[in-house]
């Protein structure tokens, strides 16, 4: 999907080797945690961000524990790492919950140093447009998000399955 993740080298004895994330000065690139950022920056890390998050999730799979320590600041940008708890969005109910809560992970983190994006919804927004099929890889968000006010039919599926049941019986 293009994520920005570190190269796999090998499996050797249950260890997986890697690509050594490197800052520009050579030696082992910070966790996002351990970077202090200028407004501007933030933003712009921000987009960056939601952009890997948006291929993940366009693939079916969200990250299940993304946050400002799971992310390098390498030489070209940041890497996201540690993927034991990725879920695939077919098949795992809180797929949606999971998503929202790595997004807002990030912009919670990255909003102590631009406050105003604390009031942004990418997450839900995000899940949104993933649930309607609308969801690309270039996707732009806006971060405003309004619910669907439409009523909810909660009798619905039971209906569907008793008008299977007539149709099978006959």
């Amino acid at each position: 999907a293009a994520v920005r993740v570190p190269k796999t080298f090998d499996f050797v004895d249950g260890v997986l080797i890697m690509e050594l994330i490197k800052d520009r000065k050579g030696h082992p690139a910070p966790r996002m945690v351990d970077i202090t950022f200028q407004p501007d920056e933030s933003r712009e890390l921000l987009q960056t961000l939601l952009r890997e998050v948006i291929r993940m999730l366009c693939e079916g799979v969200v990250h299940g524990d993304l946050s400002n320590f799971n992310i390098l600041i390498g030489i070209d940008g940041p890497v996201i790492i540690d993927f034991p708890q990725a879920v695939d969005t077919a098949h795992n109910r809180n797929a949606r919950r999971l998503l929202i809560r790595d997004v807002n992970n990030l912009t919670y983190f990255l909003s102590r140093y631009a406050p105003e994006l604390r009031r942004l919804k990418y997450g839900q927004e995000m899940w949104a447009l993933y649930e309607d099929a609308k969801l690309q890889p270039d996707t732009k968000l806006t971060g405003k998000f309004r619910p669907k006010n439409g009523k909810i039919d909660n009798d619905a599926l039971v209906r569907e399955i008793q008008a299977a049941a007539r149709e099978a019986a006959a």
